[in-house]
């Protein structure tokens, strides 16, 4: 889960990065949580100002992040360290650890709040936790190599990107058991649903793609060529985003006739991606290049370069929008 840098990465590229670009107008994500895995902590983003604000120690090489609802409560996977971290984003501070007993990765909320939804890496198994215990509520055993979860906004459905079998897990998430599974490309790793529950978008590492299932029907309808070794997936203004690691790229398609549009240069090694609320801004981690990139989602030009940790991932949902 730890990063080695592949060799001829650009000095240049990278010392422009660090040239702070300020947005020009804030959007719905006032702050961005990302996990900083090589530097063991959290970098806390004012996104409006385009600097680190606050900067969290969070030990055991942390890649996966989930957001509650209203905003207060940041959750953070540790890979090596085997352990949830519980941070109140107003103080900037861990408020305690939730024991794991696999390899944490991908991590989300259920509807309520009240649990979260881990893969466990290695097992494998879907795991439900009570936040406010941290006791184990349930498991389930999925496809292998379980990576990116994702659930619906009505909480219904859980799905999770079975990477080691190149397939998702469909789960009634009242009912606890696996309804489908569904064939997509090669090594899926992030999983994303769009927000009307219709159809869930993966990113496949290994086949340079993206798989499109409709939920409904429990069919995969599509596949979108991309960028290389495309990592995670996100959705705005009736477009699709995803990182493509190799590529240092972030490939824009659309969503109604799936077909590519653009290639976005942005930093080393993109990972992470999020929209704002609003749609008007995707935020991008760049794991090689230490930096968040800002893209507007109208104009699809890179907007802002902000200086980060070292080896920032965000894996997950990682914008907060200030109360």
């Amino acid at each position: 889960m730890t990063r080695k840098l592949p060799s001829g990465l650009a000095a240049t590229g990278f010392a422009l990065a660090l040239a702070l670009v300020v947005l020009n107008a804030a959007a719905l994500a006032d702050e961005a949580f990302i996990p900083d895995q090589t530097g063991d902590e959290l970098s806390i983003l004012d996104l409006e100002k385009g600097r680190i604000v606050a900067r969290i120690p969070i030990p055991g090489k942390p890649a996966g992040v989930a957001m509650s609802r209203d905003g207060r409560t940041a959750f953070v996977t540790s890979t090596e360290g085997k352990y949830i971290s519980v941070v109140d984003t107003a103080e900037r501070r861990v408020l305690r650890r939730i024991a794991t007993s696999d390899t944490p990765l991908g991590i989300a909320l259920d509807h309520s709040g009240a649990s979260l939804y881990l893969a466990g890496f290695y097992q494998p198994r879907l795991y439900k936790i009570d936040i406010a215990s941290g006791a184990l509520e349930a498991t389930l055993d999925i496809g292998a190599l379980p990576s990116g979860v994702a659930v619906t906004s009505d909480g219904a459905v859980i799905v999770t990107a079975d990477r080691g079998d190149d397939q998702i897990s469909i789960i009634d998430a009242a009912k606890w058991t696996r309804l489908a599974t569904v064939k997509v490309g090669a090594h899926p790793f992030g999983v994303t649903i769009d927000p009307a529950g219709a159809r869930v978008y993966t990113a496949n590492v290994e086949s340079n793609d993206i798989s499109v299932v409709d939920l409904a029907s429990r069919k995969l309808i599509g596949t979108v060529k991309v960028g290389k070794r495309p990592y995670a997936v996100a959705l705005a203004n009736g477009l699709g985003f995803s990182t493509d690691q190799y590529g240092g790229t972030v490939s824009v398609f659309d969503l109604a006739t799936l077909q590519p549009i653009k290639r976005i240069s942005v930093g080393e090694y993109p990972e992470g991606i999020e929209a704002s609320a609003d749609g008007e801004r995707i935020y991008v981690t760049n794991w090689f290049s230490n930096e968040v990139s800002a893209i507007d989602a109208h104009t699809l030009q890179v907007i802002a370069r902000i200086p980060v940790g070292d080896g920032p991932r965000a894996f997950g949902k990682f914008l907060r929008v200030t109360p």
